[in-house]
């Protein structure tokens, strides 16, 4: 289990350095604003394309959501350390405690505002998937001087989505 475990936190942190990588060659390129935008786009794609997971809860089972969620995410404890502080009729509130991503631009001395704007990017992906599986939700993702990583609180959505399984990429 631990060098499935080491295994699994090298490839997420491969990916952090694929996201940094991109960001900073279209940034070189196109500009800071335009780069994010980009970015954030695709990440939020990559989100949207696993929401068929999760839409069978909306628009307003939290609790199965939150479990259904917990058990998608590989290693969840070990690679995020995620907490529910809360779970109600009302929201959702997930805290991760760590996170493979921003270690991985830690341990690349990436100055602290890129880190967090990597941060801020990566957050995109849970706004994709949970939008589209029909939540609504807000992402407050690392910033420095935070010990924790991203904050994700979900609430019920307007109404249950219209997610095709079958698009799923």
């Amino acid at each position: 289990m631990d060098e499935f475990r080491t295994l699994l936190r090298n490839a997420m942190k491969s990916r952090a350095m694929v996201y940094e990588a991109a960001f900073d060659e279209m940034r070189k390129e196109i500009g800071e604003e335009k780069a994010r935008e980009i970015m954030a786009r695709t990440i939020y794609r990559r989100g949207a394309a696993i929401a068929h997971n999760f839409a069978p809860h909306a628009p307003a089972d939290l609790a199965g959501l939150r479990d259904s969620f917990l058990k998608f995410i590989p290693d969840a404890e070990a690679q995020f350390g995620p907490e529910v502080v809360r779970c109600t009729d009302e929201v959702l509130e997930i805290r991760f405690h760590t996170c493979p991503l921003k270690e991985a631009w830690l341990e690349a001395n990436l100055p602290a505002q890129t880190v967090e704007t990597l941060c801020e990017l990566a957050g995109a992906v849970d706004k994709g998937t949970f939008e589209t599986a029909g939540f609504e939700i807000e992402v407050d993702t690392w910033k420095p001087g935070r010990s924790t990583c991203c904050h994700l609180t979900i609430t019920p959505g307007a109404a249950a989505p219209a997610v095709d399984p079958a698009a799923a990429h």
